[in-house]
């Protein structure tokens, strides 16, 4: 096997955790990933993967090599692709945002791309977590709020906000809260995603500090969509996140309340990994902030 070969399947079996995996990816069997893999580690003089009958997992030298060899890759295939900067996308795209963002805003903006690129193939995995982009070998991710992983590279979308609200009804019915203070005497939904304390919320108090309110959680639900329906039937007082009610805002089916409280807005990236981009990644994040800053900032 040639050694670009190598390094491929070695890129492919640090970032799915397995040798079976990795072989299905590139149609070949797990003998051979094993022997390239083994000639490559054999060729640097260390070791890349710890193996175990049940998983594999990065050396502290095969982390380093990972890196590297992700950026020389990514080298590698700029240098084969077609010339013509107007060439066909192809091959397939991952893709990774929170569940109700990714349904309202980056649905509608991967519908156009794939429209404009028919060869390309995209696969977007909408999860309320986290995504390793590196472990689970993902392309382009959208992340809201503070990035604490400062190895990837961000391009900042915009701003969404932190909003208190319920239905006109239950408002009607149980009062509007005039402070943070008064929300004890309420019933609220506790979305645990964004606010793993259901009983306690905070709020701005001054410079960077915070307070918190001890609240009366009378539903606790892990989806934002669940939440959300919870305080359209009336059942109270919801903390989410703008962009996901900002059309139920506008046709008054839920009433922002405790505006002058809201923290500061919360920040909206496309994040990846360093160094250099396949062309289609490459590609889809200048497509994607135009489109997705447009979006946002007309709802903001």
């Amino acid at each position: 096997m040639d050694r670009v070969g190598e390094w491929r399947l070695f890129v492919s079996v640090a970032s799915l955790g397995s040798f079976i995996e990795a072989a299905h990816a590139h149609s070949r069997s797990p003998q051979s990933v094993t022997r390239a893999v083994a000639a490559l580690e054999k060729r640097l003089g260390t070791r890349l993967l710890n193996r175990t009958t049940r998983s594999v997992s990065l050396t502290g030298e095969g982390e380093r090599y990972l890196e590297r060899s992700r950026r020389a890759l990514a080298e590698f295939d700029l240098l084969e692709a077609p010339s013509d900067a107007q060439a066909e996308l192809h091959g397939t795209l991952s893709v990774t945002a929170s569940v109700l963002f990714g349904q309202l805003h980056l649905v509608p903006v991967v519908a156009e791309f794939l429209e404009a690129h028919p060869q390309l193939d995209l696969r977007l995995t909408l999860l309320d977590r986290v995504v390793s982009l590196a472990e689970e070998g993902i392309d382009l991710g959208v992340r809201i709020g503070a990035l604490s992983d400062s190895a990837l590279r961000a391009r900042g979308v915009g701003h969404v906000r932190s909003i208190l609200c319920a239905s006109p009804a239950y408002l009607k019915r149980a009062g509007v809260p005039k402070d943070p203070e008064a929300l004890a005497r309420h019933a609220c939904i506790a979305f645990t995603t964004t606010t793993p304390i259901a009983d306690r919320w905070s709020f701005p108090s001054g410079g960077r500090r915070e307070r918190g309110v001890a609240v009366h959680p009378r539903l606790i639900v892990n989806t934002a969509q669940a939440a959300i329906e919870a305080a359209l039937a009336g059942v109270g007082l919801v903390r989410v996140l703008s962009y996901q009610v900002d059309s139920l805002l506008a046709d008054k089916r839920l009433r922002v309340v405790l505006e002058p409280f809201e923290p500061e807005p919360v920040p909206v990236h496309l994040v990846h990994l360093p160094g250099p981009q396949r062309r289609a990644a490459a590609a889809f994040l200048e497509f994607a902030a135009e489109r997705l800053r447009k979006r946002i900032n007309s709802r903001a």
